[in-house]
């Protein structure tokens, strides 16, 4: 499971550094690819080929099933850690993202979300003031 955040700067290269308690769930390879909310998600190869099984049950009929399995896999590349547990990501992915400098690598249970600080920053202002309304809404899911 992934949890806590860290800041880390993007190298020239595009190369960003993966906080070291993330690293053994990454090892053997995984899957960067345009995430929700404007951030990348980052998954383990195991947790993505159980997403892509999800995904390729559903109805190719209906247009949002085939939507949103596209927003996954179009932009979907393999990314695997180097001797110094760094990543590259993608030119194109880092533009979907805005990704230029600084990001924050956020463990999001099964995957690593990962965001430009500036809109991270502004993501987590606006959910935190609507904390008590988001949780009212979850209340009726059971949580």
């Amino acid at each position: 499971m992934f949890i806590g955040q860290y800041e880390h700067s993007l190298e020239e290269k595009g190369r960003l550094l993966v906080p070291k308690n993330f690293r053994p769930l990454l090892a053997q390879s995984a899957v960067i690819t345009k995430g929700l909310d404007g951030c990348l998600f980052l998954y383990p190869k195991q947790k993505w080929e159980a997403l892509l099984q999800k995904l390729a049950s559903l109805p190719i009929t209906q247009k949002d099933a085939r939507a949103f399995s596209r927003l996954l896999t179009y932009g979907a590349s393999e990314v695997y850690l180097d001797r110094i547990g760094r990543i590259l990501i993608p030119q194109f992915l880092r533009s979907f993202a805005h990704i230029t400098n600084q990001t924050i690598l956020a463990g999001n249970l099964d995957k690593v979300d990962i965001w430009d600080k500036k809109l991270f920053d502004t993501y987590q202002s606006n959910i935190e003031s609507k904390s008590e309304e988001i949780a009212e809404k979850l209340n009726n899911l059971g949580i």
